[in-house]
This record gives C-alpha cells, sequence and structure tokens, in this order.
C-alpha cells in the first residue's frame, strides 16, 4: 500500500478527440505502474476498458486512476468529451479540486470545451490548461491561448480563474513541455505536468475533524458484493463496520447500515482498506438501495449534501419489445416487463436519462437523451446483452415556459475545407439555421458556428458527411431552451419494402438494385414490410428480395454469371435514428440492425394512410 503524505483531485475535461485519454495514458505509464513486460505498457486507451468505447474510440463512461508522484496520491478522474455524455461530466466534478483543460493546438476552442469549462468553474475547480498535439501540422499554439483566455474572460466569476497555468503537450509521445520547444524531437516526458499539479491543484484533504460526509457520485454492479456507492469522502474519515445513515437532500434520512467493505484507487486497481479520510475516493458496500446523489454520513449529521444536477434531456425516442417474426430466435430478453427493468437499472446508472410512460401503448417507454449518440449508445448496450427492441423516430423534448412553447436550442460548430462551404451553407439554411461566425485558418480549413433547433439539426451529420465525402467534422453545444421556431419541412427519398418474407436471393436483389441503394445482401432472413432499400425518388416501393430464378426444362448457360451485386449499404444505430421517418421503425436484435414499417402488412399500411386522410 502506497505511503501518501497528500491527496490531489482533480478531473480532465476536454472536448472529444483533443487528446484527453492519450495524456491520460503518458501519465499511468510514466508512472511508474506498470512493469516494462505488463501488458498495459503496450496498450493505448488504458482506462477506456468497455468494449464500446474502444470501438467507437470514444470515453462514454467517466473512470478512476491515482498515480504516485512526491509522496502525494494524484485521483485522476477521466471524463467523457462528447456533448451527448456531459452528464458524465456533470456527475464526477464535485470529487474534484482541480481540473485539467485540454485542448487541441489546431481546432483551439470547441463547443465542449466551452461546456465542461463552464461546468468546472461553477464547482470552483482550479484549472490547469493543457495545449496539446503541438506537433500538428496546423497547430497554432498562440491563437488557441488567446482563444482560451478569452473564453475564461467571458466565463471567469472570480478574478483568481483569470490566473491559470499552461501546460504544451505532445499526448501521444508522451512529451508535455513547460514552453514550446524550438525542437519538438527533444526528449521530454509528463515531469512538467506533475511539477504543475503538484505546485497549483490545491489539497483535497480538508475537514477531517468534521463528522463523515459522502456525496455519492456513482456506483458499480459487484458480482459478489452488490452495488458500491463511489464517492469522496469530503469531510471526516470512514471505517469498515462503521455505522453511517442515508440521507436524501429531498426525503431526509432513509436509512442506516453498516459498512461492509471499503475500496480505494491504486493505480487502475482497487485495493480494500479498513478506513479513509478526508479527500480520499472510495468505494463502499453496505446498502443496496443507494441511489446516486444521495449523502452517506455520520449519525450525528441532520443535513444532507446538495443533489447532484445535470442538464436535463433534449431528445426522446420510443423503446419497446420487438415484434418481428425473427426476434425470438435471435434474442435472450425480448418482454415489455424485461425491457423496462433494464431501463430502470440503466437510469440509475446514467443521470442524463429520463424514461417515463408512452401513454398510447402501454408495452413501450418513452427514453430521452441529451443527443441520438446517447440514445445510440443504450441502444447498442441493450441488444449486446441480448434485449430485442422497437425503437421509434426520436423527437425533441418540448417544455412550456411562461406559458410559451419551448424547443432545444443547439450551437453547431462545424470543421471543413473550403470546397463544401457551399453545400454547407446551403444544407442550414434550408434547415434555418443562423450562421454566428465563420474563419478561415492558415492552412485553409474553416470554421463555421451556426444556432439551429435541435428538431432542424436531426439527421444533419450523416447528410454532410454524405455531402462532403466525409471531409468535415461537427460539434455541438447545448444554448438552451427557446420558443418554438417552424421546423424543416425537408423530405427524405421513399423506400423500397420487402413485399414476401423468406431468405433474400442474388436474382431478386439483382432485380432490385437497379431501382436504388439496398440495405441487405444475399442469403439474409427477409420479413414482409421490412425496408430493404432507398430509391432516388419520393414513394415507396414494394418490392420481392427473395424472389429466385424460375427453373425450366432449357437452361441458358451462362446467365447467372451475369449478376454483380453492388455490397449493401449498412448503416449503424446513429445513422438509423438519423434516417427513420415517422411510418418506420429500427428493428434491432443481438444478431442485426434492421429497419421495418411500423404495419408491416400492405393492407396495414393501407388502412393506416386512410385514417390520417380522414
Amino acid at each position: 500500500m502506497w505511503k501518501v503524505n497528500d491527496i490531489r483531485n482533480i478531473a480532465v475535461i476536454a472536448h472529444v478527440d483533443h487528446g484527453k485519454t492519450t495524456l491520460v495514458d503518458a501519465l499511468l505509464k510514466q508512472s511508474k505502474l506498470f512493469r516494462d513486460n505488463q501488458a498495459e505498457m503496450g496498450q493505448s486507451r488504458i482506462l477506456d476498458t468497455n468494449d464500446l468505447e474502444r470501438e467507437k474510440g470514444i470515453t462514454i463512461m467517466s473512470k478512476n486512476a491515482s498515480i504516485l508522484y512526491k509522496g502525494i496520491k494524484i485521483n485522476i478522474i477521466d471524463t467523457p468529451g462528447h456533448a451527448d455524455f456531459g452528464g458524465e461530466v456533470e456527475r464526477v466534478l464535485n470529487m474534484a479540486d482541480s481540473a485539467l483543460l485540454i485542448v487541441d493546438a489546431g481546432e483551439g476552442v470547441m463547443p465542449q470545451t466551452r461546456f465542461v469549462l463552464k461546468k468546472a468553474i461553477e464547482f470552483g475547480l482550479k484549472i490547469i490548461v493543457v495545449i496539446n498535439k503541438i506537433d500538428k501540422k496546423e497547430a497554432d499554439s498562440k491563437v488557441v491561448l488567446n482563444q482560451i483566455e478569452d473564453l475564461f474572460l467571458s466565463m471567469a466569476v472570480d478574478e483568481d480563474f483569470l490566473d491559470f497555468p499552461v501546460v504544451y503537450a505532445i499526448g501521444r509521445q508522451g512529451k508535455t513541455f513547460e514552453n514550446i520547444p524550438n525542437d519538438l524531437e527533444v526528449e521530454a516526458d509528463v515531469t512538467p505536468l506533475l511539477e504543475a499539479i503538484y505546485k497549483y491543484s490545491p489539497s483535497s484533504t480538508k475537514d477531517k475533524d468534521q463528522p463523515l460526509r459522502i456525496l455519492v457520485s456513482s456506483f458499480e454492479k459487484n458480482e459478489y458484493l452488490g452495488k458500491l456507492a463511489l464517492g469522496r469522502v469530503n469531510s471526516g474519515k470512514i471505517r469498515v463496520g462503521q455505522r453511517v445513515k442515508l440521507i436524501s437532500e429531498n426525503e431526509g434520512k432513509l436509512d442506516s447500515f453498516n459498512i461492509e467493505k471499503l475500496y480505494i484507487n491504486e493505480g487502475i486497481s482497487k485495493i480494500e482498506v479498513n478506513d479513509a479520510e478526508s479527500g480520499e475516493i472510495v468505494y463502499l458496500s453496505g446498502n443496496s438501495e443507494i441511489k446516486i446523489g444521495q449523502t452517506i454520513a455520520d449519525l450525528n449529521v441532520e443535513k444532507a449534501m446538495k443533489t447532484i444536477s445535470v442538464t436535463e434531456p433534449t431528445i426522446k425516442a420510443s423503446f419497446g419489445p420487438n415484434t418481428s417474426i425473427l426476434a425470438p430466435n435471435e434474442s435472450t430478453f425480448l418482454t415489455s416487463r424485461q425491457i423496462k427493468d433494464r431501463l430502470k437499472n440503466e437510469v440509475e446508472r446514467d443521470l442524463g436519462l429520463r424514461i417515463e410512460d408512452d401513454h398510447q401503448d402501454s408495452t413501450k417507454l418513452i427514453v430521452a437523451g441529451r443527443g441520438e449518440l446517447h440514445l445510440a449508445i443504450l441502444i447498442e448496450k441493450l441488444r449486446r446483452e441480448g434485449y430485442a427492441l422497437e425503437i421509434g423516430k426520436p423527437e425533441v423534448v418540448l417544455k412550456r415556459i411562461g406559458g410559451v412553447i419551448c424547443e432545444p436550442v443547439e450551437e453547431l460548430t462545424i470543421l471543413t475545407s473550403q470546397d463544401y462551404v457551399g453545400v454547407i451553407s446551403s444544407e442550414l439554411g434550408k434547415r434555418r439555421g443562423e450562421m454566428l461566425d465563420m474563419s478561415t485558418s492558415a492552412d485553409g480549413s474553416v470554421r463555421m458556428i451556426y444556432k439551429i433547433s435541435e428538431e432542424n439539426s436531426l439527421g444533419l451529420r450523416s447528410i454532410l458527411i454524405s455531402q462532403t465525402r466525409g471531409s468535415m467534422s461537427l460539434s455541438y453545444s447545448f444554448l438552451g431552451f427557446e420558443p418554438k421556431q417552424e421546423s424543416h419541412s425537408g423530405q427524405r427519398n421513399g423506400v423500397m419494402i420487402a413485399s414476401k418474407s423468406g431468405k433474400s436471393l442474388s436474382y431478386g436483389l439483382d432485380l432490385t438494385q437497379k431501382r436504388g441503394i439496398m440495405f441487405v445482401s444475399p442469403g439474409e432472413d427477409i420479413y414482409e414490410g421490412q425496408v430493404v432499400g432507398l430509391r432516388p425518388i419520393e414513394r415507396d416501393l414494394e418490392v420481392n428480395v427473395c424472389r429466385g430464378k424460375q427453373l425450366t426444362n432449357m437452361r441458358a448457360a451462362g446467365n447467372d454469371d451475369t449478376i454483380s451485386l453492388t455490397p449493401a449499404t449498412k448503416y449503424s444505430i446513429e445513422e438509423c435514428l438519423d434516417f427513420i421517418e415517422e411510418d418506420e421503425l429500427i428493428d434491432v436484435t443481438p444478431k442485426a440492425v434492421r429497419l421495418r414499417k411500423k404495419y408491416l402488412s400492405r393492407l396495414d399500411r393501407l388502412r393506416q394512410s386512410r385514417k390520417k386522410k380522414k
């Protein structure tokens, strides 16, 4: 066990892809946590252990680790950088006293940079700025530093926040500098960054003599111990066997219980301890009913700590049991009750999610999140766990404020080349986006900033990626709720709908692909009402992709050799959420993600169409 003189709790915050997790890797590796021959020394994104995080290349859940420097234990809290998971950032910042704000030397200040800095200032954290990726061709550290200074000036509530230290870094090489060297190939390590943390990050050890208080920031499920609550010891001392009580800010005292097990971080591992003092981040067991935002306290404490609050969801979609004929053979969990129980468990852990009953269909729930990626990650998690679901078209969350219906509004930042400024401006114009700023950097790249309602931005990412051939990046920041404006009335092209169930065959696909883009390949299971392709024009079309060649006694040699199929287009769950219309659903099972019509038979679709006309 480490011999510790003091504790520093520091959160790592940044916009997505600004190198936050890579820099944390360098801190962990260079702090001698691992032997030279340990697997972690050859790994990247050490803390991103979740399969989805590794596949997507983003941090989804916050992580905890610790290193030792000059007798000081530094608890590192790695947070997500994507705006859709901003709730994770808000949830854990209360455990920190300082923050590393990492900014890309090429991209500069981005929407999530503003969001995380604003939250860090609200929590009163001491900020250490790290300008990363200074070796990029388009890097301009002086310009980026000016952007950061302007950002602090616009947000700081106290002049002390304006005095922030700056460290420069090449995170992927594990190099940090007090000043930018003339030669970036010079040998360097993370010592300048560790020195900045040592010098500027305040001690987390406070109020040792006060009664115990811990605000629960998260919890983990343990196979043997059940629920492990995670939180910072804000005051006092905690020990195994101690009798404590659980307090809620809204409900008062809930229960009392004994601390059964206690753990802290050393490196990336948890070690069991008998006690922990003020400032330490602990995992504890003893009560399976603990919820995030509650206070674990000494029996003499009467008042709970302030409950964690996060920005409310802005987008919602219906989640229900899968009714396709293929679902029973492709999944483990099918029933409405199983899905509802699982979603309720998820909401306990993810404060950015909300669920409510669907009043139009009692078998379904309405799930609200922070964005399409937030919902897509949730759907993918459930799919991998064996659940079969049907997902409806996403809608924005509307609020009534002062008697006026309001909708969520975002700030979009688009980075692209000059070649695509015209098509992007045209698309944003159709969607009633308001340009706030446009600038061109020395390397010719263009930064465009728009204000747009979230409803009008639905599906924008996939359209712009297509129009710019992938030569753009888009990020956004939630601005707030404003009176509802006119919605974008763009209409997607029609789709091709399977008229028969069976196996898709090359002959049927060959006939069908001449009419549009195919979503299915030969040999796939198909059911009536499934969406199998996209037409180049409006109006849906029924097709039979299960059609085989009619065999006769006379066979023309070589006819089958003329079939040449274009590879099928496969959408991700996030792209499916962008794609579907009101009369369609996403069919999700552990084995496949399909698109379908709500009403599978042609007769049912006609009946529904006539009802709407009446």
